[in-house]
């Protein structure tokens, strides 16, 4: 008689890698045009395309108006830093983010599981918050608000009221009955920056995603262990994956850095005049990277007040016995002190409850803070040299040093 076929159990935790971007209708237009395939392949192909789609029918519109090198106008198209900045240097860096996301969080949720934080009984709660990022993260209806905002918000509010430069550029022509497009600015208005809009608001919609998954396991009751050696209570792989977005933080460094290049060769201001504008983005995306991983600061927080009242209880109890047997006469006759494992196992309850102490309420260091700030405000130190020449700002750096 033949033995009957085993039943293998899909279990899709295991099956699958835990994706932010694996997904979604833009996802599924790029891979049926060939820029992308399921694992995110052909990233500088998409690079490429996208890049120049956004900047090459501004450069060929703008030399057909006599816009590009010259002109009646205050910012030439190839003097224009904001669209060096905005088309070729942040877009690249928002396709390329995607796949070192997708490389860097991938095993998220194997961690979680080989790690056993998550008890049995919420394995249920656990699965249902990974179909609810994969759903969001699917959401077609969510891609078109999120066109719909780009037109409605992004350009008509947001650009044209507190980013457009308020001088005649190779985009629009200033006069005494206001601004008008030209032919590069029409395309700009309604091809190149909504299609940069949507990848900016794109993100931000997938760190909603992830905000939203990490509070949600954060309600479970996780098993954490206080003397974890990695001092966050065996979390240390969530600090990993704020390296992840970098690039992000750079693309925002220099959208900002553009905008405040614009102002400060075409406006007369200077680059101190915007330090209030510089801190404020590096604080903000700073928290909003690291922010998330703040959701699990209150089961870290009493892991380790549990730790430190058992371990100190544990420990009370063994250095009143170790006290007792060899300072207060109590040691059986003949045995040796030196080499008694009552001395090891003394050393090893000390530095156990040291590990208990130490632990981190934040899963992160402080190196990631400094990290990813610098990051941020990295794509802006050029602007220094506009304070003063690069001969003077050297001969102060090596005076600094030696």
């Amino acid at each position: 008689m033949k033995p009957l076929p085993q039943i293998v159990r899909h279990d899709p935790l295991r099956d699958e890698d835990f994706s932010l971007v694996l997904g979604g209708p833009t996802f599924q237009l790029l891979r049926r045009s060939h820029l992308s395939d399921g694992a995110l392949g052909l990233m500088w192909k998409r690079m490429i395309v996208i890049s120049l789609l956004c900047w090459l029918p501004l450069l060929v519109l703008s030399a057909l108006e006599g816009n590009a090198l010259g002109g009646n106008i205050t910012i030439p198209f190839l003097r224009d830093a904001e669209v060096y900045t905005r088309f070729l240097m942040a877009i690249p860096l928002l396709v390329c983010a995607e796949l070192i996301v997708h490389l860097r969080l991938r095993f998220v949720v194997r961690q979680f599981l080989e790690r056993r934080l998550i008890p049995e009984s919420a394995m249920p709660r656990f699965e249902a918050a990974v179909e609810s990022a994969f759903r969001l993260r699917n959401s077609v209806p969510a891609e078109l608000l999120l066109f719909a905002f780009v037109y409605a918000v992004g350009i008509l509010v947001i650009w044209r009221q507190y980013v457009a430069i308020d001088v005649s550029t190779w985009y629009a022509t200033r006069s005494a009955e206001g601004a008008k497009l030209t032919l590069a600015g029409m395309w700009f208005s309604y091809v190149s920056l909504p299609l940069f809009q949507f990848l900016m608001c794109r993100w931000y919609f997938r760190l909603f995603i992830w905000v939203r998954f990490l509070w949600q396991v954060s309600r479970i009751d996780l098993r954490l262990v206080p003397t974890h050696p990695d001092r966050v209570g065996g979390l240390s792989f969530l600090s990993n994956t704020v390296f992840a977005f970098v690039p992000i933080l750079l693309a925002h460094g220099a959208l900002l850095a553009g905008l405040l290049a614009n102002r400060i060769f075409y406006v007369g201001a200077r680059l101190p005049d915007f330090a209030i504008d510089i801190i404020v983005l590096v604080a903000f995306l700073t928290c909003l990277v690291l922010g998330p991983l703040l959701v699990f600061a209150p089961q870290l927080a009493h892991t380790k007040r549990l730790g430190l009242r058992e371990y100190g209880t544990l420990a009370e109890r063994y250095v009143r016995t170790f006290d007792e047997k060899w300072l207060r006469g109590r040691v059986p006759p003949g045995e040796p002190l030196i080499g008694s494992g009552d001395i090891q196992s003394l050393a090893d309850m000390g530095a156990s409850y040291e590990v208990v102490q130490g632990m981190r309420i934040m899963p992160f260091t402080n190196f990631a803070v400094l990290f990813l700030a610098a990051v941020t405000a990295a794509p802006m130190a050029p602007l220094v040299l506009t304070m003063m020449p690069l001969q003077e700002l050297l001969q102060k750096l090596l005076g600094m040093l030696f």
